[in-house]
């Protein structure tokens, strides 16, 4: 897939200093130890919490200003509010992040670590340890970046969980026959980088579907909504409309991080709880007449 002009001037910039950057720790491969994301998200559930990655990210090219605070107290006040996971951005230029900040983070805190970067090379997966790492379907497979299916089996080889972030029900497609186990849907469309949560709505539904299709046990797969995510009712109503998590930036990052992370993460009383609690429910109901 080659999206050409289809993704805006600033996500543009962003994909193009990602080709150009190198693995910055002199060609060493690394070896990960990962904690287990949906097993976090289970732990979380279990504990009357919405299922949250809550995300430590300094600035980005759609929020005005940078927050100076230390990254590590961001992230344990996100902890102690309830997150399941940690999202860290270490893309420097255009978000302020830093692989030392996800280094500190991961020390810091007992939950999984997501490295929110821009990987279109394995070498690049070299950059730090994390316990996931992201790779964007819309990225891939233009000039100077690696193939989707071989940067998933590389990551794993270096003992990685992996996002694979999409936005349409062809790049979903693309993501479940990669192999991908952990999915996103991204409501921030890269070609315009308008936000619309109804993306989620028509895309995510479809996963079971297409994990039928490319002869994968939907069970297996883990969805979650990204971007967008500002209020409790937003939250709801992503995960009414399937997620098993939600992953919040600049919404926990805008003010008290500690008091937005608990307010995303409450419980809901009155939609879904998502499509592992679902199956969940089928089961207990199915047992319960058995």
């Amino acid at each position: 897939m080659n999206t050409g002009g289809e993704i805006a001037p600033e996500v543009r910039s962003i994909l193009d200093t990602a080709r150009e950057r190198g693995a910055n720790r002199g060609g060493e491969r690394v070896a990960v130890d990962a904690r287990s994301l949906p097993a976090a998200f289970e732990r979380a559930a279990a504990d009357g919490r919405v299922p949250l990655i809550a995300e430590v990210k300094p600035t980005s090219p759609t929020t005005e200003g940078e927050r100076g605070d230390d990254p590590v107290a961001l992230a344990e006040e996100m902890v102690a509010g309830g997150a399941a996971a940690l999202s860290v951005l270490t893309e420097p230029e255009h978000f302020g992040g830093s692989t030392d900040a996800l280094e500190r983070i991961r020390r810091a805190v007992d939950v999984p670590v997501l490295r929110k970067d821009f990987v279109v090379r394995a070498a690049q997966l070299d950059a730090v340890e994390a316990d996931v790492v992201l790779l964007i379907v819309r990225f891939l497979d233009e000039p100077g970046t690696d193939d989707l299916d071989d940067l998933l089996a590389a990551a794993r080889e270096r003992g990685f969980q992996v996002l694979v972030e999409t936005h349409t029900a062809d790049e979903l497609e693309r993501a479940l026959a990669a192999g991908a186990d952990i999915v996103g849907v991204n409501n921030r469309d890269l070609a315009a980088l308008e936000v619309d949560l109804g993306t989620f709505e028509r895309v995510g539904p479809r996963v079971d579907e297409l994990a039928r299709e490319a002869g994968r046990d939907p069970e297996s797969v883990t969805l979650i909504a990204e971007s967008g995510i500002g209020t409790t009712t937003d939250g709801q109503r992503m995960r009414a409309a399937g997620a098993d998590a939600l992953l919040v930036g600049s919404a926990i990052m805008d003010g008290d991080v500690r008091a937005n992370t608990e307010r995303l993460a409450a419980t809901e009383t009155d939609t879904g709880d998502g499509r592992r609690a679902d199956r969940d429910a089928d089961q207990a109901n199915t047992e319960t007449q058995s």
